[in-house]
């Protein structure tokens, strides 16, 4: 992989970071009121699983391939 294109990978995987962080707050700050609408939750932790998924790709990716 090119130095720019791991650049590239490493700047994503900081934002999806970020957002799932962010994203993690909102689902706990809601959470915790007790006028939550349930749907917009699962909403939000379903977004929170796809973010995992995508950064767990991203990490993947950064690996270096190493020869047996």
């Amino acid at each position: 992989m090119s130095l720019d294109g791991r650049v590239v990978l490493e700047r994503r995987l900081h934002e999806l970071q970020v957002e799932h962080r962010d994203l993690d707050e909102v689902v706990a700050r809601l959470a915790a009121t007790s006028d939550t609408d349930e749907l917009l939750i699962k909403r939000l932790k379903k977004r929170k699983l796809q973010l995992k998924d995508q950064i767990a790709r991203l990490r993947s990716l950064l690996i270096p391939d190493l020869d047996a």
